[in-house]
């Protein structure tokens, strides 16, 4: 429904490479030393072939990018290298399933006394691939099931269709992906899409039915994402008890918007971070390309992450996003923040904070949320090098705010409202990493500065997802 709990009502992830294939896992290529190779290793080299065996259905021309750096080295430890980082390249494509590396002295005719010929042995994907896998979200969990068409055309193009039911989403979509040929960060992607979610904490159900186009490419050290979507929404009542509030929103609306995303992130792992940090800012814009929902929505999340003594870790966090009508017409509920919960303000009901009727959470037009975190390993390290590194003790503190703003005021009132009646919590518990998927969390969370309305979580709360406060 908004930003704060990475809706649930998006289209399915169906880009990148094939699930299982991630060129960052695999080691360098080992290469046999010879004698020739030994004469050849403290002295310069040229490159005089590469050759790529195997190519069915692959398109030569688009994988001449990625192997030209090879051309450039200098010399055999050069040589090893450069190879290796195209053979991740190729793989990052998400057209092979293998790719080997032969490197050898040149032979025939034309060979130079020092000269080099590289051959990657590649074995492409089937041309058509299906996929069976669970997927865990914020607190919920889904099972998945795909169809692929990698390398559609022969340039690394992909064309998928997947379907999944889960615990409170089923959706089901068709994606095409296309990169740009050398660079795989420059790419433009397709999406149709029929999403149906239930959010009980709003006696709210909705179905999305959509279109979207996205162009990522990026720019020095940040990645964008410039999107535009076209989505008619259908807003129901979960259950006959629901708020008069929630049935006056309900009904059909057509929301058209143009989108931007900016990322910089430099975290050794998304999941559990050990240093680095994140800063993300996504604005959208909505109503001027057509459609019923006229708003601007601003939104950001900064991380920072740094490694302390015995092998702990010290993380702090900071969202906050706007949320302004255009015109006369109020927000809707669809497009509102929500927050709290075992990803976001711990120690309380998911999205249980802030403005409701009647018991149905309403959302808020702004909110911001912070946390302080300290993870540390398992006490006198049990498992250490193996299944038990896996799990870190987790001491939290959490805080935040939801409400909504009257846009007659200025922004000084607005700051002062956020600051008004902040809920927080503090805590400790495990949590457990499930490789660079998502994460366990089983918490004893003590909540504080509850306000009338809100739903606690006091003592024991668990959680699982991929984005964590």
């Amino acid at each position: 429904m908004g930003a704060v709990h990475a809706r649930s009502l998006d289209p399915l992830p169906m880009r990148g490479p094939e699930l299982g294939v991630h060129a960052d896992d695999v080691d360098a290529p080992d290469v046999e030393q010879d004698p020739k190779q030994e004469v050849l290793e403290n002295k310069n080299v040229v490159v005089q072939k590469v050759h790529i065996d195997g190519l069915g259905k692959t398109k030569e021309d688009c994988l001449t990018y990625e192997i030209a750096e090879v051309f450039r080295a200098k010399d055999l430890i050069d040589v090893m290298k450069r190879s290796h980082e195209a053979r991740q390249r190729l793989l990052r494509l998400g057209i092979f399933r293998k790719v080997e590396v032969v490197i050898d002295t040149s032979q025939g005719v034309d060979a130079l006394p020092n000269g080099l010929d590289v051959t990657f042995e590649v074995t492409e994907l089937r041309r058509m691939t299906g996929s069976y896998n669970t997927m865990v979200g914020n607190n919920e969990g889904s099972m998945v099931l795909g169809l692929k068409l990698p390398n559609t055309f022969g340039r690394a193009e992909k064309l998928t269709f997947q379907f999944s039911y889960g615990t409170k989403e089923t959706s089901y979509g068709l994606s095409f992906f296309k990169p740009q040929a050398g660079n795989f960060e420059r790419n433009v992607s397709v999406n149709l899409y029929k999403v149906t979610g239930q959010f009980p904490w709003s006696s709210l159900r909705e179905t999305d039915r959509g279109i979207s186009t996205e162009i990522s490419f990026p720019v020095w050290k940040t990645n964008h994402t410039l999107k535009w979507e076209g989505v008619w929404r259908e807003l129901g009542c979960l259950a006959r008890t629901a708020s008069f509030a929630v049935r006056e929103e309900s009904g059909h609306s057509l929301k058209s918007s143009l989108s931007h995303a900016m990322v910089i992130d430099t975290r050794n792992s998304s999941i559990l971070p050990r240093k680095g940090g994140l800063l993300k800012v996504h604005q959208e814009l909505a109503g001027y390309t057509g459609g019923d929902a006229r708003f601007l929505k601003e939104d950001f999340e900064i991380q920072l992450n740094r490694s302390l003594f015995w092998d702990s870790v010290l993380s702090a966090s900071l969202w906050g996003g706007l949320l302004l009508p255009i015109g006369d017409q109020p927000t809707s509920i669809a497009d509102r923040f929500y927050l709290g919960g075992p990803t976001s303000v711990r120690g309380f009901s998911m999205y249980s904070m802030g403005p409701q009727s009647k018991g149905d959470y309403l959302g808020g037009e702004a909110y911001c949320a912070g946390g302080l975190h300290l993870y540390t390993p398992l006490p006198f390290r049990p498992g250490k090098g193996g299944f038990g590194d896996l799990f870190r003790t987790h001491f939290f503190l959490n805080a935040g705010n939801l409400c909504n703003l009257n846009y007659g005021e200025g922004p000084q009132a607005h700051l002062k409202k956020l600051a008004e009646c902040i809920r927080w919590s503090y805590g400790a518990g495990i949590l457990l990493r499930l490789g660079n998927i998502a994460r366990l969390e089983l918490n004893y969370c003590i909540p504080m500065g509850v306000q009338s309305g809100d739903k606690i979580c006091d003592g024991v709360q668990f959680g699982a997802g991929i984005r964590f406060l």
